[in-house]
């Protein structure tokens, strides 16, 4: 086996230290004139050096007599000290013959002549060994030298230069408290089984049934992380030219303006008021089966399907269809919620009806759903409002993959389906679009454009009347979609947050000053089709630097963007119908004084079960001198709850007789019941009093 460096020295150490008069140095030896001092040089041995092969001097104690007492104090190193040696006898005869002791020099020139006679090739070796290490110990020091005087900065300081470029990270401003109400908990499968690429639709992707709606809308964007971003990333971006703004305001507001998919305050009330319950393809087959037992109603636990009764595929699909008919049914709610203050737009739910639009487990909403949409449709054309889609992410009629585009187009036949169900009169049944990205660029954007021209053309005619086309944050610029919204007359969502993010730069300039100069193009495009045309307005989070971190969008928005004042403008922000209610607050739009605070904790438009009342305990005095005493001295006594009115259905989460449905920014917690705060005994608390 190979002897490494290291090795080899303690070695030799080791055998110096047992050797101590064959590898001394001659400077170690101190030369002495009597016999008092070799036993004192005995008692006060010298420190071990603690590296290198150099070895203690080789003077040791005289032999004492047994009349002299013998120093049992240990030496320093903790090794027993060895009687006399060869060498301090020489030199005690040297001094009784009257000799003066050799020179240093002079000992270190014979002992040097005497190894070399008795162990030259050590001494060789030794001395190899030493000249290796301190040559070794030298190029170290230069190097460390080296560095400190240079520039270079060690991986400890770059984190600290990288990290006074990144934002601190901080507990979440309330500018940056996002809803969410509807962020369902995924399992291990599903995280493994994400969406595939290029829009391919994944069955696993639905989150399981969720009565309570706690699923996440195609708008919502996730929480970004600064963890791992580049420090020059952050650099880069944040030297960018500051954007060029308009200072033009839409007043008077003359068109509409709405939120997506779900409302907060609704979705929080008792009970729950939502459009987007779901499923997932593995509820479906296990609905299926009968329960265990059909006269009582499903529970999750002690009434589930009973796998080992036949299947029967037409019970799943009454499964699914009622989820969706709930859905449904909820829009009617939200419709005479949202007109009651002031709201007049709002993009309905992809996911009203799971699974209308998989390839295997879809199916039509005619006829079992025709009556629900039909009766939503009514009302939402009596109150004047207006209502769009948004197909999802996946639906890409660009894509190079033959399976992506048909289930881009049977996810679009789907929503038209839903929409034309709704039975709108003439110009809301025109304004009820739906709007689709052009979706990924796949290598070339020319070859894509051809793509889409090409499946564009196998629509149908209902299909093409509603498709809208709108500008993303990660690949097309209003500069790329509006020709070819030109060439096939489609018309042109102009999102100002996206535009922010991705824009032509040989064109224009970031903000919304520039982009003014394409609306008379982009309302062309709306009106050849004689639809009202929509925006759509977000802003940033105010810690975001990086195009990836300003996609997501803030809770609330802080202005109206430069916009026709008769146009409708969608808020796409996370606290959906709470962030429209700022802006009427903010600019005194039509609606603003119709709605008022909420209570905290407190809601007078619900018929929630009444809270426990917690148990009193009365305590009994027990009197001094008494011949008894009951061993319990505290009596348990129930208070009534208080009773409130009950409030009628239609009444139900419509904001009470003081309209209270506005809760502050970050204050969501307000539209919950408080839970109840237990106090614990103090100890040491005596429980029984006696009269003195």
């Amino acid at each position: 086996m190979p002897i490494s460096f290291r090795r080899l020295i303690r070695y030799l150490t080791a055998e110096s230290r047992r050797h101590p008069g064959l590898f001394a140095p001659a400077s170690c030896y101190i030369p002495t004139c009597s016999r008092r001092h070799h036993s004192t040089a005995a008692a006060m041995v010298p420190k071990r050096k603690k590296a290198g092969p150099t070895s203690q001097p080789d003077i040791q104690p005289e032999k004492r007599t047994e009349s002299e007492p013998t120093s049992k104090a240990p030496r320093r190193s903790g090794r027993i000290v060895d009687k006399q040696t060869e060498r301090i006898q020489e030199l005690d005869a040297n001094l009784a013959n009257g000799e003066n002791p050799r020179s240093a020099s002079t000992q270190a020139k014979a002992k040097k002549k005497k190894m070399q006679g008795q162990g030259g090739d050590v001494t060789v070796a030794m001395t190899g060994l030493r000249q290796m290490e301190d040559n070794f110990r030298d190029a170290v020091k230069r190097q460390k030298l080296a560095v400190n005087e240079s520039s270079f900065v060690g991986k400890s300081e770059s984190k600290d230069v990288e990290a006074a470029f990144l934002p601190r990270q901080i507990k979440p401003m309330l500018e940056s408290t996002s809803v969410k109400l509807n962020k369902p908990k995924k399992s291990t499968t599903e995280k493994k089984q994400g969406p595939e690429k290029d829009g391919d639709f994944n069955p696993n992707q639905a989150s399981d049934i969720d009565m309570d709606g706690k699923l996440d809308d195609k708008e919502e964007d996730g929480d970004f992380s600064l963890e791992g971003t580049d420090a020059n990333a952050i650099k880069l971006e944040g030297a960018r030219p500051p954007p060029v703004n308009s200072d033009y305001l839409p007043l008077p507001w003359k068109g509409r303006l709405g939120y997506a998919c779900l409302n907060t305050y609704l979705r929080l009330s008792n009970p729950p008021v939502f459009s987007s319950r779901t499923c997932r393809i593995a509820s479906i087959l296990e609905h299926r089966h009968p329960l265990l037992d059909p006269s009582q109603p499903e529970h999750s636990t002690k009434n589930r399907p009973d796998k080992d009764q036949p299947a029967d595929t037409t019970r799943g699909q009454k499964y699914v269809e009622a989820l969706g008919l709930a859905n449904a049914r909820d829009i009617v709610k939200m419709i005479r919620w949202n007109d009651k203050y002031g709201i007049k737009f709002m993009r309905l739910s992809s996911e009203m009806f799971p699974f209308a639009s998989h390839e295997e487990y879809g199916y039509k909403l005619a006829p079992f759903a025709s009556e629900v949409l039909a009766e939503a449709g009514r009302v939402a054309a009596d109150l004047g409002h207006r209502l769009t889609t948004h197909p999802g992410q996946f639906t890409q009629l660009g894509s190079p993959r033959a399976e992506v585009v048909r289930n881009a187009i049977r996810d679009l036949e789907y929503h038209d389906e839903m929409l034309t169900l709704l039975r709108l009169p003439k110009q809301l049944d025109k304004d009820a679009v739906m709007i689709l990205h052009m979706g990924g660029v796949f290598g070339d954007k020319a070859a894509t454009l051809d793509r889409f021209r090409e499946n564009y053309a196998k629509l149908s005619s209902s299909v093409k009347a509603r498709l809208v086309l709108e500008n993303d944050d990660v690949s097309w610029t209003v500069h790329d979609l509006l020709p070819i919204c030109e060439e096939l007359n489609i018309p042109l969502v102009l999102d100002f947050h996206h535009h922010n993010i991705m824009f032509d730069k040989n064109e224009l300039r970031e903000g919304t000053k520039d982009i003014i100069e394409l609306y008379p193009r982009i309302r062309a495009t709306w009106e050849r089709k004689g639809i009202t045309q929509k925006m759509h307005y977000s802003e940033p989070c105010s810690e975001a630097i990086t195009g990836r971190q300003r996609r997501k969008h803030r809770p609330r928005v802080m202005t109206l963007p430069p916009c026709p004042n008769d146009t409708d403008l969608m808020i796409e922000a996370k606290d959906k119908e709470q962030a429209v209610f700022d802006l009427m607050r903010n600019f005194k739009l039509p609606g603003w004084d119709s709605f008022n605070d909420v209570i905290p904790y407190e809601r007078e438009d619900d018929n929630r079960p009444p809270p426990k009342v917690p148990k009193k305990k009365q305590r009994r005095r027990a009197k001094k001198g008494a011949a008894e005493v009951d061993d319990e001295f505290d009596e348990e006594v129930e208070e009534e709850p208080k009773t409130s009115p009950e409030v009628p259905e239609p009444e139900v989460g419509m904001g009470g007789p003081d309209n209270r449905v506005y809760w502050p920014l970050g204050m969501e917690e307000w539209l919950r019941p408080k839970k109840r705060e237990v106090k614990k005994k103090k100890k040491g608390e005596v429980e029984l009093e006696e009269d003195e």
